[in-house]
């Protein structure tokens, strides 16, 4: 099977497992990132985007696209899990935050070009999809100017995660040359993660249009909750398991 085929059916078989979360980040009235739940104040990733027609790619169950909409953006959120998505118009409803839900690929987004200013994945597109094929769609979907923020796990966690072992741990357990399509196969099923090195990732986003503008590597605070059990809490106060890359469209 390809790796969108794969994907979706992990995240329509475990849905379920993420309406509590859900619940708890659509409540939360100020954005977070990742498994550590970092506040956007403390990062400063994201621009004002007051006014800004901005797009999720593979936005699971939107808390994200909900965090921009009170922030006075005009949000549409793209994942292909219809469950997922099942999810996160339950939560508009609850609510009251309305913006549009569309069930497709985030390497291949039914929408025209330049319809956007800002272009978002937060583990959605970002671990999920081909970096050559989402990062040139989100340049075809932005206008120019646009920025484009993404999070994803940091390099250095998968080179210290065995395919077999299931914690990080403080020694490098696979090679960075070739780094790229990563199969896992856990309780939940096989899943399909891709994974680039720094300077991969910096010549993906040139080769597609983009200027880097930072690269934030997040470190855990000392009392952020565990969520995932493949690494734990000291490990990420130790070394960075997530980073935020902001680019902009030339």
């Amino acid at each position: 099977m390809s790796h969108q085929e794969v994907n979706r059916e992990l995240w329509d078989s475990t849905a379920d497992q993420w309406v509590e979360s859900a619940k708890v980040d659509w409540a939360s009235p100020d954005p977070c990132w990742g498994m550590w739940r970092i506040p956007e104040a403390e990062i400063g990733a994201l621009p004002d985007v007051g006014g800004l027609d901005a797009i999720e790619l593979g936005c699971g169950t939107a808390y994200f696209s909900a965090w921009l909409a009170r922030r006075g953006a005009r949000p549409v959120g793209v994942d292909q899990s219809k469950a997922q998505l099942a999810t996160a118009r339950i939560m508009q409803a609850q609510h009251g935050i309305e913006f549009p839900l569309i069930e497709a690929d985030a390497e291949a987004v039914p929408l025209p070009d330049a319809s956007f200013d800002f272009a978002l994945s937060e583990y959605g597109a970002s671990l999920w999809c081909e970096p050559e094929r989402w990062i040139a769609e989100a340049a075809r979907l932005l206008r120019p100017g646009g920025r484009l923020v993404f999070l994803t796990s940091t390099p250095l966690l998968v080179l210290c995660s065995a395919p077999d072992a299931e914690l990080a741990t403080e020694r490098l357990a696979r090679p960075q040359f070739g780094l790229h399509r990563v199969e896992w196969n856990d309780a939940d099923g096989p899943s399909v993660e891709f994974h680039v090195a720094h300077g991969e990732m910096i010549r993906l986003l040139r080769d597609s249009g983009f200027e880097v503008e930072a690269l934030h590597e997040l470190q855990a605070a000392p009392d952020a909750p565990a969520r995932f059990e493949y690494v734990t809490l000291e490990w990420a106060r130790s070394w960075p398991s997530e980073e935020i890359w902001v680019a902009r469209k030339r």
